[in-house]
């Protein structure tokens, strides 16, 4: 193969090596892809979509058919009763925080057995910020629940620490900033059956950001009662220009939509502009894309592993999510990674990224995306907070040979050679 982006021959022999060792993972995740791609065809198959469906309505919205059936094509392939699908949540805190608040209130406890979430959710939350408008602010309750030395959840705590008080348990599947490791649908069913020993009628919510179609198996089928995300993750397929969603029970999806719009009104309202046919596209290529990011992920893995670097996942571990955490012992390789992430890029290939505060973060984030969607994490991406270990979290990739050009390169940047 031309090398085209003049690769070390040190880096280009890694990566033969690296093929080989994952090669066994990749048909894997070829299996699943298939598998969620079949699902997604039988779930636009059984809402019987048409190109009258991708017609965009103004105004109040109301009647617009494309958007309820949008709502559920993503409740059948989540194996939900209901689904909230909108392009007007404009990030997956977003939808996050409408479910939050829409099956909360005043008075409510809950309780994150999963230690503290991802940065940007703990401002609405209230416990970073002091923020006003955040769930404490409202006065609902929060509690959590530290995680185990491995970064594992600590049933016996959570058991401990649970009773009939508690409104809502909250979980949340990929890592964030951390180190810990991303949750399975069978870890979230361990999770599931040791709180309901202790409280039947809580409702049990998931952040399911990065999580989407990366197993056969649907959270909301071990037991979730609700979930979340972004449509510039996983499920927009890397077409979803914006938007986000929500799955579960129908009774708490009516709630969440509440929220969104008013009481009484609901899901009835929202007009879906001229993105309809974008949203019902991204879907169709979600099964497939979050394969690719997948791939990418466990490529990185296994070449990172490799040069040297402590990499979590390994690349013949399960996982859970789309993200790959190397780490890379220094800001200057830190930042070289992120380097070569961009300059692997389609888009903004000539841009140099550098730390710099972000709203919602306490330190200086470096984020690399070249993307057809502003901050999009399906496609190609790398960031992180400089702060130790100085991993870098790197997630995404439409396809796998973009992918597996954007990970060489960023070695290649760091060797230097």
């Amino acid at each position: 193969m031309e090398n085209l982006f003049n690769i070390s021959p040190e880096i280009l022999s890694a990566s033969k090596k690296a093929m080989t060792l994952c090669a066994d993972k990749l048909r894997e995740i070829d299996e699943i892809q298939e598998y969620n791609q079949q699902k997604m065809i039988q779930a636009f198959q059984k809402a019987k979509i048409s190109e009258s469906h991708f017609v965009g309505s103004t105004g109040y919205g109301y009647g617009d058919r494309g958007r309820d059936a949008l709502d559920e094509v993503y409740a059948s392939v989540f194996d939900a009763e209901d689904a909230l699908v909108r392009h007007n949540f404009v990030s997956g805190t977003h939808a996050l925080t409408v479910a939050l608040f829409g099956v909360l209130r005043p008075g409510d406890k809950m309780l994150s057995v999963t230690g503290t979430p991802y940065d940007t959710l703990r401002s609405a939350i209230g416990i970073e910020g002091n923020y006003p408008g955040s769930l404490i602010d409202f006065g609902i309750k929060y509690e959590e629940v530290n995680l185990k030395p491995d970064g594992t959840v600590d049933l016996n705590a959570v058991k401990e620490t649970l009773d009939n008080t508690y409104k809502m348990v909250y979980i949340q599947r990929s890592r964030g900033y951390s180190l810990r490791p991303t949750l399975t649908c069978d870890n979230i069913e361990s999770i599931v059956k040791a709180v309901r020993e202790v409280n039947k009628d809580v409702i049990i919510m998931l952040d399911n950001c990065y999580g989407e179609f990366i197993e056969k198996k649907q959270p909301l089928s071990v037991g979730v009662d609700l979930m979340a995300g972004s449509l510039i993750k996983n499920p927009g397929g890397g077409i979803a220009p914006t938007g986000g969603y929500i799955a579960g029970r129908k009774d708490l999806v009516e709630m969440c939509s509440y929220r969104l719009t008013t009481p009484g009104t609901g899901k009835e309202l929202g007009a879906t502009l001229n993105v309809s046919r974008e949203l019902f596209l991204g879907a169709y290529h979600a099964p497939h894309a979050s394969g690719e990011a997948l791939k990418t992920a466990v490529f990185a893995s296994a070449l990172f592993k490799i040069l040297g670097y402590d990499v979590s996942p390994e690349y013949n571990e399960s996982r859970g999510d789309i993200i790959q955490v190397i780490k890379l012992k220094t800001p200057e390789a830190l930042e070289k990674f992120c380097v070569g992430i961009q300059h692997a890029s389609a888009v903004d290939s000539f841009v140099t990224p550098y730390p710099d505060d972000m709203p919602g973060y306490e330190d200086k984030v470096i984020m690399a995306a070249g993307a057809f969607t502003l901050g999009s994490s399906i496609e190609l991406s790398a960031d992180a907070p400089l702060r130790e270990p100085y991993a870098v979290w790197m997630q995404g990739s439409l396809n796998f040979h973009a992918g597996k050009l954007g990970v060489m390169l960023a070695a290649n940047e760091i060797t230097g050679k």
